[in-house]
């Protein structure tokens, strides 16, 4: 329940405790607080004390618990120094190679996507759109096994166009991991659970904790600083754009990947890509 995110229940589709607690972890959601799982021990514990004295229960599962009142965590973008700390450090994962890590972090500083966004991105989800490489998030359905994996973005403003930015094209990144699989990045193992980029989350924080990184930055962060970069920027980038890019729900009605084939609307968020840049020494990496 400490895991579940301040959502949870107040949207039309309600998912069940365990993907909402997987979900809100991969994309780094506000988490409901110790506060609000207290009060729903007690409204339990209150119900369960009542079945005891009537013998309709041997116990009470929901008493005598002690939670966690402090103040959350707040997730913020990495700093410079931070980002050398990670960058620089040797991989030690064992459960996928280091080539995937890198290729996973340089797409996330590059674009901001969301870490289930990256992992589920698929080898036709690479397209070429009025001349510009993009990445296409959309939903999708992919048999793997004689199981049928569906995958959707987080919201209906997550479906979307991705312009890739010069530097992964610099790196090699299309060349390194297009192969003959359904995803593009082949080597990344599904969990237990069926999700793809549930391992990497798990693996990537314990990587981050061996550094001795604070709690405030996460994989999410990099989405974090994305936007304070763009943000940031001073040539007339529109918030608008840069919400389409991030997949954020803003104020406006969302336009549909439609409008982002355009060759105009697609030049705009190209734009919007290129002006993520970073020192020269992490650019590099």
């Amino acid at each position: 329940m400490s895991g579940l995110p301040t959502t949870h229940g107040k949207g039309k589709v309600t998912l069940p405790l365990r993907d909402a607690v997987r979900e809100a972890e991969e994309n780094g959601a506000e988490l409901v607080s110790g506060k609000t799982v207290k009060n729903h021990f007690s409204r339990m514990s209150a119900i369960w004390s009542e079945l005891v004295l009537r013998d309709l229960a041997p116990k009470n599962p929901w008493a005598n618990w002690s939670f966690d009142l402090t103040q959350k965590t707040n997730r913020r973008a990495w700093s410079e120094d931070e980002l050398r700390t990670l960058l620089t450090s040797k991989w030690l994962g064992r459960v996928f190679p280091e080539r995937t890590y890198r290729g996973i972090v340089r797409i996330a500083l590059y674009t901001g996507m969301r870490l289930g966004e990256i992992c589920n991105l698929r080898n036709e989800d690479i397209e070429v759109l009025n001349g510009i490489p993009c990445f296409h998030i959309r939903p999708h359905t992919v048999e793997i096994d004689g199981k049928i994996r569906e995958w959707s973005p987080k919201t209906s403003a997550g479906t979307r166009i991705v312009p890739i930015h010069s530097k992964l094209l610099e790196k090699g990144i299309l060349e390194e991991f297009r192969n003959a699989g359904p995803y593009f990045f082949s080597e990344l193992p599904i969990s237990n659970f069926g999700v793809r980029g549930a391992n990497f989350e798990l693996i990537f924080s314990k990587h981050k904790r061996r550094l001795n990184l604070p709690t405030q930055v996460t994989f999410h962060s990099f989405r974090h600083l994305v936007s304070t970069v763009l943000r940031n920027q001073d040539n007339h980038i529109r918030e608008l754009w840069i919400d389409d890019l991030l997949g954020h729900e803003a104020t406006h009605k969302s336009q549909g990947t439609t409008q982002y084939t355009s060759a105009i609307y697609l030049q705009n968020l190209q734009r919007v890509v290129e002006a993520i840049t970073y020192p020269d020494d992490i650019a590099n990496w």
